[in-house]
């Protein structure tokens, strides 16, 4: 006993003699896997939005913003927000017109954006549905025909379906088509495919979209059957209409003799899930006004399957995520304890974030840039750290993206990047595929930390054991020093515009293209060989280069290019998806936003 004692006295006076260290924090590699292990581990379940282990990794986060000392904003450290997950048939769903027997889902469907409601009315066909005034185009579906309160018949695509690119593709979507049948008065709008269009003539598929928003108006897709049935009193068909239009490119409209009832019910599964949002005030009294904005989604794919993004669609496993993006939120923790408990306030605020719903389409920062807590104006910076916990030892490669989204600012990172354990790698863009997009498109200046995507991206193998501790470290010191000297400067970097505020337009006509030229005479290469790719295609964005070979899209192995247009077949506009490509002896996972 005595000599416990003694041991006990010896421990507390050697603590005595060591520096106190609170006031001295430090990013450390221990922090960085404490965080990175709560947040992919199996009891979160894969942070799928809406669920209580999503709600459970975002207490975490705020928890700890309050214990260096951050200011919460919104509601005690959340904005909420609602998201779709889940749509289906409503039980009240129905066709009525005489003569016509129609089932829902057999030789109709509801679109996924109708207004939930019930019309009786005459039908009136309006062709494309085109309303177009402009140097190439004049043709107007609506000039010489009464849709008030009707029904109209859309043919979807347009006269140009089998072209790569057409003088037609935006006026092509439904959405828009929608909105121009609406401001003429339409009750409701009906749309069928062509032959040309789709010979298969598949009616669309339930499912969310990403840009979910209800139209004001019924919406249904009928088969061409139905849509023959409607049209009878007119002695044509879709087939008919379809050819002359596409021969003469010029509208003509017909009143329909025939009186439809329709009730469209389309049931959403909304649930809440929320942002996470601390600030360090500045120092400077007038620069304290000025924002950089740091931010990383915490969000993932839950246990995955179908429609979930996961490259492993068959898998029903849990998703952990843990470099997709529990190492981006490690980083943004480890950097605002840094630079909370060391007491080191840049002149200007830092705003702290952690993004809900990313994987469901940058929902958590859209939500915030529509309805932000700050004004966005005072937003000098958004530096937004995704997937940085897999720096490859061998090519020790760090990404910074946007860099031309700010004069000077490249040259400046690289300057601040020398001597460091790492090869800097930028691109100026400053849209792509995570929150850092959003606020780019407000005109504020961003960066993209980033070290690549790895074989267990979207899988249920992103787990603790693949991620390197050190090397995040080192990315995150590098990060932090960056931010502390941006929070501080006299002037900040000017904003540039560097490359498009959207997606590419690759897809058209309610179907996708990647923009790639295949290579049809290699029949012996190991997946498809791409002999080209369409510059400015969503591949080209991607990076795809004339030469790689596509093994697998969305995580199912492609060997051919009939494989490809299969797998193609499944993925819908505006969805995001991964390629995984071999250049030469290298393998490449790049993802393409469609």
């Amino acid at each position: 006993m005595k000599h416990l004692i003694t041991l006990i006295i010896s421990m507390f006076v050697l603590q005595c003699t060591i520096p106190m260290q609170s006031n001295q924090a430090v990013i450390s590699e221990q922090e960085l896997y404490d965080h990175i292990a709560y947040l992919a581990s199996d009891e979160l379940e894969g942070r799928k939005p809406g669920t209580p282990e999503g709600k459970q990794a975002a207490s975490y986060i705020a928890d700890h913003f309050k214990q260096f000392g951050l200011s919460p904003m919104g509601d005690d450290g959340f904005q909420y927000f609602d998201v779709i997950t889940s749509v289906k048939l409503g039980p009240n769903n129905s066709f009525s017109a005489e003569g016509i027997n129609a089932e829902p889902g057999v030789s109709y469907t509801p679109a996924v954006f109708s207004m939930n409601s019930s019309v009786d009315a005459q039908v009136v066909f309006v062709g494309y549905g085109f309303q177009i005034e402009n140097d190439s185009i004049q043709w107007n579906d609506y000039s010489d025909i009464d849709i008030q309160d009707k029904w109209v018949l859309i043919l979807r695509g347009n006269p140009e379906n089998d072209a790569a690119q057409s003088k037609y593709d935006n006026h092509s979507t439904m959405r828009q088509k929608l909105l121009i049948a609406r401001d003429h008065g339409a009750a409701g709008a009906i749309f069928v495919n062509g032959e040309k269009f789709d010979a298969k003539d598949e009616l669309i598929e339930l499912r969310i979209d990403r840009n979910f928003s209800r139209a004001a108006l019924p919406v249904i897709h009928v088969k061409r059957e139905l849509a023959d049935q409607l049209l009878a009193g007119s002695g044509k068909t879709i087939k008919d209409l379809e050819t002359q239009f596409d021969e003469q490119l010029a509208p003509q409209s017909i009143s329909l003799d025939i009186q439809v009832a329709i009730t469209t019910e389309v049931l959403q599964q909304e649930v809440t899930t929320q942002n996470v949002i601390a600030f360090l005030p500045g120092s400077d009294p007038i620069l304290k006004d000025e924002f950089i904005v740091i931010g990383a989604h915490y969000d993932h794919l839950g246990w995955g399957g179908k429609g979930s993004g996961s490259r492993k669609p068959d898998t029903i496993a849990v998703h952990n995520g843990a470099d997709d993006n529990a190492s981006g939120v490690a980083a943004v923790l480890e950097i605002a304890e840094r630079l909370a408990l060391n007491k080191l306030a840049p002149k200007r605020s830092i705003l702290f974030m952690a993004f809900g719903a990313e994987e469901m389409g940058l929902l958590g920062s859209k939500f915030f840039t529509s309805n932000a807590l700050i004004d966005l104006k005072s937003i000098k910076h958004m530096i937004n750290l995704d997937m940085v916990g897999c720096l490859n030892p061998e090519t020790r490669t760090l990404t910074v993206g946007g860099t031309g989204t700010a004069k000077d600012i490249d040259a400046y990172i690289k300057q601040l990047a020398e001597g460091r354990d790492f090869n800097l790698s930028t691109t100026p863009d400053g849209y792509g595929p995570s929150d850092h997009a959003t606020f780019y498109i407000e005109d504020i200046p961003v960066l993209m930390f980033f070290t690549g995507i790895t074989d267990v991206y979207h899988t249920p193998a992103d787990d603790i054991e693949t991620i390197n501790f050190a090397g995040e470290k080192i990315v995150a010191d590098f990060a932090y020093d960056l931010i502390k000297n941006i929070a501080s400067m006299e002037q900040t970097f000017e904003y540039l515009e560097a490359g498009p505020k959207g997606p590419p337009k690759g897809g058209k006509r309610g179907k996708v293209k990647m923009g790639i030229i295949p290579d049809f005479a290699a029949a012996d290469a190991a997946g498809f060989l791409l002999g080209g790719v369409v510059p400015g295609g969503p591949a080209a964005f991607a990076g795809m280069q004339k030469g790689d070979v596509m093994v697998s899209l969305n995580g199912r192995s492609v060997k051919n290019v009939y494989d490809y247009m299969g797998r193609m077949a499944e993925v819908k506009p505006g969805q995001r998806i991964s390629v995984e490509i071999l250049r030469g002896e290298q393998k490449l996972i790049l993802i393409v936003q469609l």
